[in-house]
């Protein structure tokens, strides 16, 4: 008689948990640029724009879906079956952008200086293109997950510089 086949079931909750964990951590640092920026947004509407510059009510759209991309990236490479020796680059690449993300808001906004958030967006850039080069070795669908983030960074830093140079 043939022994019945045991069905793995997944523990719904801690996936849920991790979800929760990588939503938190990119909203975390969606929350702290948003204390550098929100106070300082009437310095930005009097600054002198370039041609190219999105209306205002698209930034909070768009920053909303990639934070939910990035947080799904991140719970995709937590959910990896590999050694966590192989995840940690990948984590301190990670780390580093949503950190250089954070002090885009606080070189631009806060003190109020398109140079120093041209300068921080081009590291930015540096450290996205790490973090998808180190998420692509654990996961090519985590990796695909950021690069809508890429091209937004990069839209970003030409217009950042852009108001450097209308502004400087």
């Amino acid at each position: 008689m043939a022994q019945p086949t045991k069905r793995i079931q997944p523990d719904y909750l801690k996936i849920l948990m991790e979800i929760l964990i990588a939503l938190a951590i990119c909203f975390l640092a969606a929350a702290l640029g948003g204390m550098f920026t929100e106070p300082n947004l009437d310095w930005y509407e009097g600054l002198q724009k370039p041609s190219f510059n999105p209306p205002d009510w698209i930034f909070g759209p768009v920053w909303t879906v990639l934070y939910g991309m990035m947080a799904g990236a991140l719970f995709w490479i937590w959910r990896v079956d590999v050694p966590s020796e192989e995840k940690q680059t990948a984590y301190r690449w990670f780390g580093a952008q949503l950190v250089l993300n954070v002090l885009w808001s606080v070189a631009f906004f806060y003190m109020h200086s398109p140079l120093l958030g041209t300068l921080d967006a081009v590291l930015l850039l540096i450290a996205i293109c790490g973090t998808i080069v180190a998420f692509w070795r654990l996961s090519q669908g985590a990796a695909l997950l950021l690069v809508p983030y890429l091209l937004w960074v990069m839209f970003a830093t030409a217009l950042t510089f852009s108001l450097w140079q209308l502004n400087g």
